[in-house]
């Protein structure tokens, strides 16, 4: 397959993705052990610095064991597309190969993967006072009132966006506003770059009351290990409560709760519902993408067999 890869610099791509709590984090350093890889990391939280409890984060011990990418490397005041992502991922994947290593990319983010793989039209910049008088709107008249002008513009995108998806929408609405165009339009027209060469999919699931029993239980050990104060501190070093990385579930709602807008369990009650919700758009995603090799996430031991079978494989295809 030609693209931005070339065949013969090295092993192909590994995707590894799924749901939010599935367990793509730790079948990635589980396969370490077995595939010399690095990982490059596709969670548009991950790249934040100073989220990293609500992120579920690799640990400093994990990111020793194995080298990982395109985490750490914005403010939370810094916005974060799709387009961004590939930009920043492909030298990435390239050198890890060139290197002789694998590069295996680890997130649920669907359009981020689907963007990498294919890539996407290019979107002129936005100008900031674009920007601005789309987040004044947000902050004079609130969301709905931002999917209202959405919908009138670019029902397509007003549909796929969902409703509590405040940096989407304000995306969306900004880009309609800027260029003329919807987003769908520019997806429309054509991926930008060549394709890139992916040697498999991995793709990680669980029975539904599994996945969400799972999600509900991550949601209380990341309060427990200090969530609200990590929140808290980050407030107190003066990242504003509008930056685009407070708008992601779980960290808008740890804000709604220090404003004293939300109770510590109402916050907690309502980050475990949306990411449930959040959980099922992935899968419905997920489960039109194709060539996925989909492995049950429970037991572990069969997991890791099936991922090194799918991995041996698709190298025998190159």
């Amino acid at each position: 397959m030609e693209g931005a890869e070339a065949a013969g610099r090295g092993p192909a791509t590994i995707l590894i993705l799924g749901p939010t709590a599935v367990g793509k984090s730790a079948l990635a350093l589980e396969l370490a052990r077995y595939v010399d890889l690095e990982i490059v990391n596709a969670d548009a939280l991950q790249v934040y610095r100073g989220l990293n409890i609500g992120t579920s984060k690799p640990s400093p011990d994990e990111r020793a064991l194995v080298a990982h990418h395109l985490i750490d490397i914005l403010d939370p005041d810094e916005a974060f597309s799709a387009g961004d992502f590939r930009r920043l991922a492909l030298p990435v994947i390239a050198d890890i190969r060139r290197r002789g290593k694998t590069p295996v990319v680890v997130g649920g983010s669907g359009f981020y993967l689907r963007t990498l793989v294919e890539g996407i039209s290019p979107i002129p910049p936005i100008p900031e006072v674009q920007r601005r008088a789309v987040r004044a709107l947000w902050q004079a008249e609130g969301l709905e009132s931002v999917r209202r002008h959405l919908r009138e513009l670019d029902p397509e995108s007003a549909e796929r966006i969902a409703a509590g998806d405040t940096q989407r929408t304000l995306r969306a609405l900004e880009v309609v506003l800027a260029t003329g165009r919807s987003l769908a339009d520019w997806w429309a027209s054509g991926g930008a770059g060549p394709p890139l060469e992916v040697g498999a999919k991995l793709g990680l699931t669980l029975p539904r009351a599994l996945l969400y029993d799972r999600i509900s239980r991550r949601v209380e050990r990341m309060a427990e290990a200090g969530w609200v104060q990590e929140v808290a501190d980050l407030l107190a070093a003066g990242w504003a409560p509008i930056s685009p990385a407070f708008q992601a579930i779980g960290y808008r709602q740890v804000v709604h709760h220090l404003r004293g807008e939300l109770s510590l369990d109402q916050a907690l009650g309502d980050i475990a519902r949306e990411t449930r919700r959040f959980a099922k758009r992935q899968l419905t995603w997920f489960r039109k993408e194709p060539a996925v090799d989909w492995i049950e996430a429970e037991p572990r031991v069969g997991q890791l067999s099936a991922a090194l079978s799918r991995i041996g494989r698709g190298r025998e295809n190159d």
